[in-house]
């Protein structure tokens, strides 16, 4: 069966390296992708792995008559069973021009469950109602990775008995516990081996609050609690004045280290003895399972599917609240300590996600809708 993905771009993100995980690890399916921008990060990647990759260029928010005539020249040419669209700006041009090439078969991807104003373009939220309104008639079935955005979008008006929601995979092979990246990252780090290591991987941008966290680390440094924090991500370094007010004004620049963006996130995440996500906003964050997939017990706001992915095996706190996220920093760094219960719950993180949320799993969930919905 021949998939066509349809995706607003390929830069770095969620939903960008799920379909990248997807498309290499899906062996029995032929997988080629359409971004309406440039190839960004994945765009490379995956036609190394084979896949054929076709990009319109658009600018962002920017439609084109080429770009467009060029997609539905693409689709046609391609000709394939199933187009799979991923994103909000995709599901609606993607999905709109797959039908007028002849697509009988378009699934929706849904990758977001905050559509807060505060925090969202207002361009991206009207898209999202107007494909509310067309979702009964342009997609065949909708995919949302998580039950949380599936609910706010079938609240916002989207066809509900079409929803089916597949929880994003991963490697376990790329992700797994690194026993010496603890050492090795305090040793190029400059972080002694008493100091418990926080950390949050998560580029610069208004739903994932660092404003919320920085304020807790504040509190956390005024109660003499022993810790380093790092940050990493896109503009999480010295060149964002915005993040180095704010280091400044809570005073915990000398218990912050800035990385920016890394390209060795596994051992980032092995490194750490406990991850960090302060978001206001996700639908399904893939960091938590990444962590957890390394041994990485996780503290987290309680956001999307954050409480479904964590479980028992670390704390969820709600969103924007300073205090209760003070409280299980504390509770977590005092759990570090005890290292014979660390070392079991380091498993038991590791374990949820090898049987809640393989990529093998994910896959599979992938293959049957699509073929279920076929006619």
């Amino acid at each position: 069966m021949s998939v066509v993905h349809i995706i607003t771009g390929l830069n770095e993100g969620g939903a960008e390296a799920v379909l990248y995980r997807l498309c290499i690890h899906d062996t029995t399916q032929k997988h080629s992708v359409i971004s309406m921008m440039g190839s960004g990060k994945y765009g490379p990647l995956l036609q190394q792995a084979g896949v054929e990759v076709y990009c319109l260029n658009m600018q962002q928010g920017r439609l084109t008559i080429s770009g467009l005539w060029r997609l539905w020249s693409l689709v046609r040419t391609l000709h394939p069973l199933v187009v799979q669209t991923w994103m909000y700006h995709a599901d609606l041009v993607g999905g709109i021009v797959a039908k007028l090439a002849g697509v009988k078969v378009v699934f929706w991807g849904i990758r977001h469950s905050n559509l807060t104003p505060t925090t969202v373009k207002r361009s991206t939220i009207l898209i999202a109602k107007i494909c509310a309104k067309l979702s009964k008639v342009v997609p065949t079935h909708i995919v949302s990775c998580s039950e949380q955005a599936a609910l706010v979008h079938q609240q916002l008006g989207y066809c509900a008995n079409k929803f089916s929601v597949i929880a994003n995979g991963y490697d376990l092979n790329k992700f797994n516990p690194d026993i010496e990246a603890r050492f090795v990252l305090r040793q190029a780090l400059g972080i002694a081996d008493n100091i418990a290591l926080l950390g949050m991987v998560a580029r610069f941008d208004p739903q994932k609050d660092h404003a919320n966290l920085i304020a807790a680390l504040s509190i956390l440094k005024k109660q003499n609690a022993n810790f380093c924090c790092v940050l990493v991500g896109t503009g999480m370094d010295s060149t964002n004045s915005e993040l180095l007010e704010l280091l400044r004004r809570f005073d915990v620049k000398d218990n912050v280290q800035l990385l920016g963006r890394r390209n060795d996130i596994p051992f980032i995440m092995s490194g750490l003895d406990i991850h960090v996500l302060s978001s206001l906003g996700e639908a399904f964050p893939n960091v938590l399972a990444e962590a957890m997939a390394c041994g990485t017990p996780c503290v987290t706001t309680d956001v999307g599917d954050a409480a479904l992915i964590v479980g028992e095996t670390g704390w969820v706190v709600p969103a924007q609240n300073t205090q209760a996220l003070v409280a299980s920093l504390l509770e977590s760094l005092i759990a570090v300590a005890d290292k014979a219960s660390w070392k079991i719950r380091k498993q038991q993180a590791r374990n949820r996600i090898i049987d809640k949320f393989s990529l093998e799993k994910m896959v599979n969930e992938y293959q049957a809708v699509w073929l279920g919905n076929r006619y």
